[in-house]
């Protein structure tokens, strides 16, 4: 498969790239700053987009994944402002596969949660991080209203630990008491959505 990844530099980004080339697809990697960006592969190929939000025109390919996201609550609407930029261009070189990671708390929380992650963590963890969660809701809006087959992933904290392949997944919803996942099984879980018909035009909880 022909994937392009915005956001390679980073760290859900960079493990959906090496994924992706250990897999065996052929790689596009779209970053800021080609200094941050180390890795070589036959199959890999790079592409510079100083300005997410007017990215260059893309080479044909089967399917678009984002790792883009903020690192701070001072970056502003980060995913949103790239995501309407991506979309520009997937429907200029009609690409209609697109996998984006968000966030957990974006999405609804299970009927079933535990009463210390619905009255106490999850309210905290949404008015601390408010903003970022606003802006990723907004990013999911406008995959919505593209018309294109999206998916988004949504993690909860994110850890840095070894690719398991083990973790629950909830379509169009979030696993009960999801507290954590490591940036790799969530790059894990956006590659193997590319081929999983059930998460087109849904949004997917992934925790351990």
């Amino acid at each position: 498969m022909r994937i392009i990844v915005f956001g390679a530099t980073g760290g859900v980004g960079g493990h959906v790239v090496r994924q992706a080339l250990d897999a065996g697809h052929q790689v596009t990697a779209v970053v800021r700053d080609p200094d941050r960006f180390a890795p070589r592969h036959p199959a890999l190929s790079v592409l510079t987009a100083p300005d997410l939000s007017a990215p260059p025109a893309l080479d044909p390919c089967d399917a678009v994944l984002s790792g883009v996201g903020p690192r701070g609550r001072k970056e502003g609407p980060v995913a949103s402002t790239a995501v309407r930029g991506i979309l520009r261009a997937m429907a200029a070189a009609d690409v209609r596969r697109l996998v984006a990671v968000s966030a957990a708390p974006v999405g609804p929380v299970p009927e079933d949660e535990t009463f210390l992650n619905r009255r106490v963590l999850l309210p905290f963890i949404g008015a601390v991080l408010r903003d970022v969660y606003t802006d990723l809701a907004a990013m999911e809006r406008a995959m919505r209203d593209s018309g294109v087959e999206w998916t988004a992933v949504r993690p909860p904290k994110l850890v840095d630990k070894p690719v398991t392949g083990r973790y629950r997944r909830v379509v169009g919803g979030n696993p009960r008491g999801g507290y954590s996942i490591s940036r790799a099984d969530t790059a894990h879980a956006m590659l193997a959505a590319l081929d999983d018909p059930a998460t087109v035009r849904q949004a997917v909880g992934v925790a351990y």
